[in-house]
């Protein structure tokens, strides 16, 4: 594919666009001047050669490591140099003893009674779980783990939690089994859920039902109780959600992003209560006894959504009306969202140079503008989906690896050979963009969501990018580039003004992999 145009000065978007908010605690303002953030603050936490250092980038100051760049050495780093860059103690002349832990001798915050974080939670969580009273690995295990993370600070204040602490005693005085009927017989909370997946994840527990689909089916029966009052509506989704979407979604672990999977089947779950229970309340009939009148009636009336009826009249007429009887025609879009070119290279730039986002954010970003990748696709990427080869850093979409343009193969490779995520328990994963929870990638509208703050529309830029390409590049490589149909692929070489060559194209690739190719439209 063609390499992004380098642009010139930065578009007015990019001033325009809302900052992202900073996370975490709000900094609290006073009178003190920090040397270093130079900041109004409330308080002064350490003097260091360079000035006065607040608390809060104190405590960045001494989670900082790496190789420092006069000395050579791989350590905390919490200095400045004249040029901003980050140096040991030694070389910025930072002498207060303040960042040796007088347990483990390791250069970090002192945390509690002189110990650094790691060896407080250690302490902490042996005197908790008692693995060795009487001896258990799978609690020393857990131990472990939670001590190795990346940010022990983070796993304290977990601990701190009344609903984790409560399960931390019963896992110490050997009350909760680490197994999963155990973890099933708890009253449902994150919590639990939470802890379920880290003892997942590094393998304490053997792999269960996914995550997703396990709170699709409590989902499921939160809703069948909300409808006790209405037994034959609550008859006819238990019988749909049963037979039609628990039997898929099963079948569909392993291979498919269960996360949108179990949301499609929950929003179509819940527009098929509110269809049945309008037919009760606005046309008298009992749950079932419908017809196509009261299908088309229902549709006319109310907005989009309730076309999500759809596969619940196909499965209610196969399996008890017989085929073709009740119909809902598939709803097609009056428009297709696009932006220009310009604006779609005005957002590239945004997610290259806007360095207050976060990195994965903006390589998410750049995948679906310069691949038109599937936000619920991208999310599910995999670390060995990136290669490097011959030719220069590779990404696997499809099923021909494309090279990744060399201007931000950079911004690849750090996010390639960061932790992204890792922070607490979710470490050593598979996922190229991980979530917060252990073991699971992020969510594809939590990706839409931190979009925004680069101005980019995933449909709009999708329709885009994909009739640039193909009014770039034949049809039946792009398919295997991209990994998307040869007809659909075809449809947008038709509007990019590259339709006969395409079609050729598409035939040849349908052909070859038994996928339908486009009609041809004379």
């Amino acid at each position: 594919m063609s390499r992004p145009v380098r642009l010139g000065t930065p578009p007015a978007t990019i001033d325009a666009l809302e900052p992202p908010k900073r996370r975490g605690r709000p900094r609290s303002t006073g009178t003190l001047h920090c040397d270093r953030c130079h900041g109004q603050v409330a308080k002064i936490r350490v003097r260091w050669p360079e000035g006065a250092i607040c608390g809060a980038c104190f405590t960045q100051a001494v989670r900082s490591f790496g190789v420092c760049p006069q000395c050579a050495t791989e350590r905390l780093l919490p200095g400045l140099d004249a040029s901003g860059r980050c140096i040991c103690r030694d070389c910025a002349g930072i002498t207060r003893p303040l960042m040796d832990c007088s347990n483990c001798g390791a250069e970090a915050e002192r945390f509690r009674g002189g110990w650094c974080a790691r060896c407080v939670i250690a302490a902490d969580l042996t005197t908790v779980l008692k693995p060795h009273d009487p001896p258990d690995l799978r609690i020393k295990r857990l131990v472990d783990t939670l001590t190795d993370s990346r940010r022990p600070e983070s796993i304290h204040t977990w601990m701190r939690g009344t609903h984790a602490r409560i399960l931390l005693d019963k896992i110490g005085n050997r009350e909760l089994d680490l197994t999963h009927e155990a973890f099933d017989a708890l009253p449902r909370s994150s919590a639990v859920e939470h802890l379920r997946e880290i003892l997942e994840h590094h393998r304490i527990l053997p792999a269960g039902i996914d995550p997703h689909l396990r709170y699709f089916e409590r989902w499921l029966h939160r809703r069948l109780n909300e409808l006790q009052h209405h037994p034959e509506i609550a008859l006819a989704i238990e019988r749909f959600a049963t037979w039609h979407h628990l039997k898929r979604l099963r079948a569909k672990v392993g291979t498919a992003n269960m996360d949108i999977a179990c949301r499609d089947a929950r929003q179509e779950i819940t527009e098929t209560g509110k269809f049945l229970l309008w037919v009760y309340e606005s046309r008298g009939h009992p749950a079932g006894d419908f017809d196509q009148s009261d299908i088309d009636a229902y549709l006319s009336e109310g907005t989009s959504t309730r076309w999500h009826i759809r596969n619940f009249v196909s499965w209610l007429s196969k399996a008890h009306r017989g085929p073709g009887e009740l119909y809902v025609a598939p709803r097609y879009a009056r428009t297709e969202p696009s932006l220009g070119q310009s604006r779609r290279l005005e957002v590239i730039r945004n997610a290259i140079e806007m360095d207050e986002v976060a990195l994965p954010t903006r390589v998410a970003a750049l995948i679906h503008l310069l691949w038109a990748t599937s936000l619920s696709r991208i999310v599910r990427l995999r670390r060995d989906s990136i290669t490097l080869g011959a030719q220069g850093m590779l990404i696997s979409i499809g099923s021909t690896p494309t090279e990744i343009p060399e201007e931000i193969a950079p911004l690849f490779w750090q996010v390639y050979a960061g932790h992204n995520n890792q922070q607490t328990a979710n470490t050593n994963t598979e996922w190229l963009f991980p979530g917060r929870s252990a073991g699971q990638h992020i969510a594809a509208p939590t990706l839409q969501q931190r979009f925004k703050v680069l101005g980019l529309d995933p449909q709009s830029t999708r329709n885009t990018t994909l009739k640039s390409l193909t009014a770039q590049i034949d049809v039946r490589s792009l398919a295997e580039m991209l990994g998307y149909s040869a007809e659909t692929l075809a449809k947008h070489a038709e509007k990019s003004g590259n339709y006969w060559s395409s079609y050729v194209e598409a035939k040849a690739a349908a052909r070859r992999t038994g996928q339908p190719g486009p009609h041809r439209i004379i």
